[in-house]
């Protein structure tokens, strides 16, 4: 079972058909019968010979909506059709491809469908849900955190359950004071603990910028809390505990904050951390733990456990795993999971060189090991230079490692929202700088600044959402679409840029890159040729 969100046209224009006659119906018009249409490349072609005028990019996205339209979508699969009301309606697809020949021109590609529920309150449908509701596309899949069990939810009539994943507990904390009062309910040896994301979303928050932590812990100080390990550091998925670490002592003389490392519960030495190099005298002042960094311990990689083979083990043991397993190199651990050199093919070479009979011991080697708190960056030279880096934890114990292709991936990650705001505003100057004359450009910057403004080059990003507020200004784009529906998602991406320009160790995710891909993809409909 798959869920789908299938749109009524750009403005929902398709909206009172598919919901009177109960299907789901898509645009280009230009295009004929796909019903013997069964490959991707055949609709490729279909779409390339009826719009000869598209570029490579449209075709292609154009192709793989369709195809999924037409194909990829199956009878049983729940759709959602977004409302011009703001509600959603959910159904369930009973019928494959039709097409109707004498339908008008927008309404004749078609599946057939059964409407559950026509009327679903937003309200009731959880933000990350409703962000990956958010795409522009036609035709696209809700495929991210279970959403096809939660669309479901919605079918029957039921709010939205969340992530599965999700801290159910920990989503009743809405906001900081709840958070308070949950911590100083709690008895000393059982201490709330969350996730990094869920506790962020204590505050709107999604990820760790420098003013967001610095009200967070403010907030922290006022109330006496203290967030063990610091929730500055480690992924958005490391869990936290949250306690009173201001609290005064109990009968027997004892701080919260020992109660915790005595009784095991969480990391001893992350306790012993705080209490002896990150005191804080009181709200405001600094602590080294809870700076915003990028660490060791942002990558995921840092915080999942890696094969390894035990001291003693047989070699072959070690060369199975790494076959089967297609790793380079093996960590040797021995009985208190700490690090007692690492096994390679190269080791292995070398050891069969001297001995072909040579075990475990003599292919061992050392290897290098970073602590999950430290600097990132001081690492990238000898992950480049070697491949890898194992991870400890603050006991010295093994507990990740980082890799080349694990760098690749996360910095890849992290330039990507940048590459895609930069094209939006790229393709904003030009079409601006094309059709305004520049004294009204001139005219939505204030003050003396206006006569520095030679193009659109010299705007800011916000102010083309007030150079195309102004009527004439949008007429001249000469753009068949809602103006009010693309300002809000240009303000949407402003909003999402300036997050994106202060320093967050946490990687954007995909449903947070939808509005603003969503922008871009209207931004090159509208200027294919660019």
């Amino acid at each position: 079972m798959r869920a789908w969100v299938v749109r009524a046209g750009e403005n929902g224009e398709r909206e009172p058909t598919a919901l009177e006659e109960g299907v789901l119906l898509v645009g280009w018009h230009g295009l004929g019968d796909l019903t013997e249409v069964r490959t991707r490349e055949d609709i490729k072609a279909a779409v390339a010979a009826a719009y000869p005028d598209e570029g490579p990019y449209t075709v292609g996205n154009w192709t793989g909506q369709l195809y999924r339209f037409v194909h990829d979508i199956q009878a049983g699969d729940y759709v959602v059709l977004p409302l011009r009301s703001g509600r959603v309606a959910v159904g369930r697809v009973s019928g494959g491809y039709e097409y109707h020949a004498d339908a008008p021109d927008s309404s004749r590609h078609a599946r057939r469908v059964e409407w559950l529920v026509k009327d679903v309150d937003r309200q009731s449908i959880q933000p990350d849900l409703q962000n990956s509701m958010g795409s522009l596309l036609t035709v696209f899949e809700l495929s991210r955190f279970a959403s096809a069990e939660r669309v479901a939810a919605l079918a029957e009539g039921k709010p939205d359950p969340g992530r599965p994943d999700a801290d159910e507990f920990a989503a009743g904390l809405t906001e900081p004071t709840k958070l308070y009062e949950e911590v100083r309910r709690r008895a000393a040896d059982e201490p709330l603990t969350l996730s990094v994301r869920d506790f962020l979303a204590i505050w709107g928050i999604q990820r760790r910028y420098p003013a967001a932590v610095e009200q967070i812990k403010n907030d922290l100080d006022e109330r006496g809390l203290v967030t063990v390990p610091p929730f500055t550091e480690g992924s958005i998925e490391s869990r936290i505990a949250v306690v009173a670490g201001g609290s005064e002592p109990d009968e027997a003389g004892t701080s919260a904050m020992t109660r915790l490392t005595s009784g095991g519960l969480v990391d001893r030495m992350f306790v012993s951390h705080l209490i002896v190099g990150g005191t804080q005298d009181g709200p405001g002042e600094e602590s080294e733990t809870e700076t915003v960094a990028y660490r060791v311990s942002n990558l995921e990689s840092a915080n999942r456990m890696p094969e390894f083979v035990r001291v003693g083990a047989d070699l072959k043991t070690a060369m199975t795993l790494m076959v089967l397993r297609g790793y380079s190199q093996l960590p040797v651990l021995d009985a208190d999971g700490r690090l007692r050199g690492v096994v390679s093919w190269e080791s292995i070479g070398r050891a069969h060189m001297a001995d072909p009979r040579a075990g475990l011991e003599a292919a061992t080697v050392r290897g290098q090991e970073a602590d999950r708190s430290d600097d990132l960056l001081n690492w990238i030279g000898a992950v480049q230079q070697s491949g890898y880096v194992l991870v400890r934890d603050h006991d010295h114990k093994v507990c990740g490692m980082v890799t080349a292709s694990d760098l690749t991936v996360q910095f890849g990650t992290r330039v990507r929202p940048f590459v895609l705001v930069e094209e939006i505003e790229q393709r904003l100057r030009r079409v601006v700088d094309r059709c305004v004359p520049l004294e009204r450009i001139r005219a939505v910057v204030p003050g003396r600044r206006a006569s520095r403004v030679n193009s659109a080059a010299n705007l800011t990003f916000g102010a083309y959402g007030h150079l195309l507020k102004v009527p004439e200004n949008w007429a001249a784009l000469g753009w068949a679409i809602d103006q009010e529906h693309f300002l809000t998602a240009l303000e949407e991406c402003r909003q999402f840029r300036n997050g994106l320009m202060h320093f967050s160790p946490d990687p954007v995710t995909d449903d947070q890159l939808l509005p603003a891909q969503g922008l871009l993809e209207l931004l090159r409909s509208m200027d294919p040729q660019n």
